[in-house]
């Protein structure tokens, strides 16, 4: 279960020397994005660089990086064995997601790692990764309504909890797409707690550099890809100086070509286990404003002259499931609804219900082909082949599918 608090964290580290420097992010869309970007910016600047995200894509080490290498299984469990002793003998009754953070942590110091990046695993003033007191920049991207159990109704009692991670002396760069209301919050907080500086990237391609408003314009991004190129494109400039690095912008920005991010409007090739020659979309969209995102692309990008999209959708349990499909779904699209298997580590997480996701499609008017018979995720995929007769097909609804669909991939060979 999700366990709020610095508590555990601080007593699991209380004795380790966390040598290395952070760029720390916080947000509810864009955090991944960012942190590769960053990262690979970084390790282009000749700065030994380790990355944090969560959750993980297909095994629990593979979100960590040594030098954008993802850390090898034996070293994983050597400091991940660590920990966990630690845990115990102490009765700290750290979560999962701790016990992940130290393990993190832990490995970037035995490795000599100068910069760690860091996404925030949820909200951000009392996430575990906030053990970090001095870092060179914080990040907060696109606020969005998300785990409103644990963070709050509004946008702004969100933005609250993503505002714990701005620190004093640190530069803080913000999504200057948020709402007015909440980049105000922001810069009150990072006036108040004595920030060294705070940016707005502002949405549009002038964001103050002429190598990055050029590398913007020459790449056919979407406007949330160009968002966060530009946060990144500060935060790693600002570390490197930091650093002492000489690096130029230009070098920054060309590293960011060879940065792969899995699950975010990645294109796959699934004829080995379907025999479909077209591509398939996967996306990690899993909340409202991530949907519409990725809707506006798949209108924009996709969809053939508003033609019907096959959907391969699950969703997790406690997402509003209404207010995620409507940005997706059209009338002639056909549905298939899965649902995820058990997630390693977070036995807490589980899919809703497939005939769910396919009640609200047809209170969403949609038209086409609704199924749920075939709860493996294989045989959807093979089935949403046959249906979509070489037109459009979509994975999306949860990172914990996407997993599934990358891990499925991964075993065929």
């Amino acid at each position: 279960m999700i366990q709020p608090g610095l508590a555990r964290i601080s007593r699991l580290l209380e004795y380790s020397s966390l040598t290395w420097r952070a760029v720390h992010v916080a947000g509810t869309n864009g955090k991944g994005s960012v942190c590769a970007y960053v990262s690979a910016m970084l390790h282009a600047a000749n700065i030994k660089t380790g990355r944090f995200t969560s959750p993980h894509l297909i095994d629990r080490w593979d979100c960590i990086t040594i030098e954008e290498k993802t850390i090898s299984e034996s070293r994983f469990r050597k400091a991940e064995d660590a920990v966990r002793v630690r845990n115990s003998v102490g009765e700290i009754r750290a979560s999962e997601f701790e016990l992940l953070t130290a393990t993190a942590f832990e490995l970037f110091t035995q490795e000599k790692v100068q910069v760690g990046v860091i996404e925030v695993g949820m909200g951000g003033r009392y996430d575990a990764t906030n053990i970090i007191q001095h870092p060179l920049v914080t990040v907060i991207t696109k606020i969005g309504k998300d785990h409103q159990l644990l963070l709050g109704t509004t946008i702004e009692e969100i933005a609250s909890h993503k505002a714990g991670i701005i620190k004093p002396g640190a530069a803080c760069i913000v999504d200057a797409s948020n709402p007015e209301s909440v980049l105000q919050l922001l810069e009150y907080t990072a006036r108040e707690i004595g920030a060294k500086s705070f940016r707005r990237v502002p949405s549009e391609c002038n964001q103050g550099s002429t190598d990055l408003q050029k590398f913007s314009a020459k790449d056919d991004l979407e406007p949330h890809q160009r968002i966060n190129l530009g946060l990144a494109y500060w935060a790693a400039l600002i570390a490197a100086r930091q650093m002492n690095s000489a690096v130029t912008s230009r070098a920054l920005l060309e590293a960011t070509r060879t940065s792969v991010w899995p699950g975010r409007l990645q294109t796959l090739d699934t004829k080995a286990l379907t025999g479909r020659r077209e591509p398939v979309i996967l996306d990690g969209a899993h909340n409202p404003q991530s949907a519409e995102v990725l809707g506006l692309y798949v209108r924009k990008r996709v969809r053939i002259d508003g033609g019907p999209v096959t959907w391969i959708i699950a969703v997790s349990v406690g997402k509003d499931l209404r207010d995620l499909l409507s940005h997706l779904f059209q009338p002639p699209d056909n549905i298939v609804a899965v649902e995820f298997g058990p997630v390693d580590g977070m036995p807490w997480v589980i899919p809703v219900n497939a005939d769910s996701i396919l009640e609200v499609a047809r209170n969403l008017g949609v038209e086409g082909m609704l199924d749920n018979s075939c709860k493996d995720v294989l045989r959807s995929l093979q089935f949403a082949a046959k249906i979509s007769t070489g037109n459009p097909i979509v994975i999306c609804g949860s990172l914990y599918l996407v997993s599934d669909i990358l891990r499925l991939l991964r075993d065929i060979g």
